[in-house]
């Protein structure tokens, strides 16, 4: 009996016709499906990168570097924090000191009421964030594949009381950490619609010009290129922030109204540059909502398969758990660097702007600088990481000198001045070739979840390093020794990314993402996957397409030997 069965596409741009016949197919059949892919995808090529999404038009890719612009940091990770740790140490007071008098903290410990005890200001500031990193575990899992359907992830990127000012950071660093994460989420999507890239993988590819090695490396250095462009607007908005809040901050030094008309500024400079992207993004959809899921359950639905699953994706799970501890180590180290240059520069606005601008200028340059070196010699995006890791490893290395000498170690004006400098010359190249790595091992399709996951290690998230460390000050009262621990944290996170194998990695997600495509194109065909595998596989299922003239695929007909062609 032959049965005749119409598939249509979430778009209705492809349909398939396929035909069947009744017959046993052997379960042992499955076992080919690796070994056929290639003849899987001529079948069923009519995949939604290459043919349903817009090409990325000049003005779309400038809304997203100008958003980056703006949303560049300078208020969540500089601004907010100080005034936060402010907060505190006006409200707390210098255990070494009797009898207890609120605000007589200096450069010695402070502490401030907790409970029925006492605990460290700078204890309080990494439990802060560590909250931070909890809430938004919680939302980046749920939110992050809910982007991956529909035209959901469009709309992503909107962005002496000391408990009640933590409560407000908390809000603010969990905003700025989700528009980091969604925003780092688009750019695969980007370089792979870019005409030229489009045109390697539409054309070049398909008609044997370029074989896959030679394109992955075509889309791989556009990522390279697109996330490097983006890092460096982040800190060009970086820069242009702090020299525009110099314009209240010099004419109103000592006044502390300076420091909210400061906030205001960096607020609104964000808001007339990230304004363009909502007006020049493309709808780029993903597939329909599965039936029995919706936008609150399909995060947690997709991790739990991503986890049940990591045998099929295993360099893109170390990566993970290797970044995690590396980024754990390093966003910590950056805070307890924080936590202490706050303290020796009392908190000025006007001094933490000038570290700023030199970190800036650093990091403009040295972002430009290791994209272009990195075209010129045709160098891979892991080598570059590695460089980056290395002074990773350094700064918190540095830190743990100053346990045993004043001299050096971050007790000096000058210290954060290094600090600032090499932070920017090799940590921004960092951020732009971490996201690169992970876009590398991302499956297609499946982006916003696993950059939601990324989004966890990130940046804008930590978990073990704040937890210990304010566990280490708080018993000692000595912020030095937190550094040791995020040293040795950073080392071992360092050593295992050495080790990630990103060829075997696209490998590994390319396999990934055509697993899916069989198990949907059979459920839609009311085909088994042993029948659809045995049909690639004896040549009894052959594919018919019409191509338009623009080259997108429009019906596919399969046919079998045995029972003829299907109208």
């Amino acid at each position: 009996m032959n049965d005749s069965i119409v598939v249509n596409s979430q778009n209705d741009t492809v349909t398939k016709q396929i035909a069947v016949g009744s017959s046993d197919v052997d379960e042992t059949k499955t076992k080919q499906l690796q070994e056929n892919l290639q003849k899987y995808e001529q079948l069923f090529g009519a995949d939604e990168d290459a043919f349903d999404q817009p090409t990325t038009t000049r003005k779309e890719l400038w809304s997203y570097y100008l958003y980056y612009n703006g949303d560049n940091g300078v208020g969540p990770g500089s601004y907010s924090q100080a005034l936060f740790q402010s907060v505190l140490t006006g409200g707390g007071w210098d255990p070494a000191i009797s009898p207890i008098e609120k605000g007589n903290c200096t450069t010695g410990g402070c502490v401030v009421s907790w409970g029925l005890g006492t605990r460290s200001v700078a204890s309080v500031v990494l439990i802060a964030n560590g909250i931070c990193f909890a809430v938004m575990t919680i939302m980046f899992v749920a939110l992050g594949s809910a982007a991956d359907y529909g035209n959901f992830s469009r709309w992503l990127l909107l962005p002496s009381q000391w408990p009640a000012g933590m409560v407000f950071y908390i809000i603010a660093y969990i905003a700025y950490g989700a528009t980091l994460v969604f925003y780092a989420a688009l750019f695969p999507r980007l370089s792979r619609c870019m005409p030229h890239v489009r045109k390697a993988r539409e054309e070049d590819l398909k008609n044997g010009k370029i074989n896959q090695e030679e394109y992955d490396k075509i889309e791989s250095m556009e990522r390279n290129h697109i996330s490097s462009v983006s890092t460096a607007h982040s800190n060009i908005g970086y820069l242009l922030t702090l020299v525009i809040n110099l314009s209240v901050l010099l004419p109103l030094q000592g006044n502390s109204f300076g420091n909210n008309l400061a906030l205001c500024l960096t607020n609104s400079y964000w808001v007339v540059l990230g304004i363009w992207w909502f007006i020049f993004q493309q709808p780029r959809p993903g597939p329909k909502m599965p039936k029995g899921s919706n936008y609150a359950t399909i995060g947690w639905k997709q991790v739990a398969l991503a986890l049940r699953e990591v045998t099929h994706l295993p360099q893109t799970f170390i990566y993970l758990i290797a970044f995690f501890l590396l980024a754990d180590g390093l966003n910590t180290t950056g805070t307890l660097i924080s936590i202490i240059q706050n303290q020796i520069v009392s908190f000025s606005f006007l001094e933490i702007t000038y570290l700023g601008l030199a970190q800036a200028a650093c990091s403009i340059t040295s972002t430009f600088g290791f994209w272009y070196f990195q075209k010129y010699f045709g160098i891979k995006t892991k080598t570059m990481f590695m460089v980056t890791n290395f002074f990773s490893v350094f700064i918190p290395f540095y830190g743990m000198l100053g346990l045993w000498t004043n001299t050096v170690g971050y007790h000096h004006v000058r210290d954060f001045w290094i600090y600032n400098i090499l932070f920017g010359l090799f940590q921004a190249p960092y951020y732009a070739y971490a996201q690169t790595m992970m876009s590398e091992v991302t499956p297609r399709g499946y982006e916003n979840m696993f950059f939601g996951l990324f989004g966890i290690t990130n940046r804008a998230s930590s978990i073990i390093g704040p937890n210990v460390v304010q566990v280490i000050i708080n018993a000692t009262n000595n912020n030095w020794l937190g550094f040791p621990f995020l040293f040795a944290l950073c080392t071992a996170a360092s050593i295992v990314i050495w080790f990630v194998d990103i060829e075997k990695g696209r490998d590994n997600c390319r396999k990934y993402v055509e697993d899916r495509k069989l198990v949907q194109v059979a459920k839609e065909s009311g085909l088994t996957i042993g029948e659809v595998i045995d049909g690639v596989a004896t040549g009894e299922l052959v594919a018919e397409a019409n191509g338009s003239s623009s080259g997108s695929v429009e019906v596919v007909g399969v046919q079998t030997a045995r029972k003829g062609h299907v109208d």
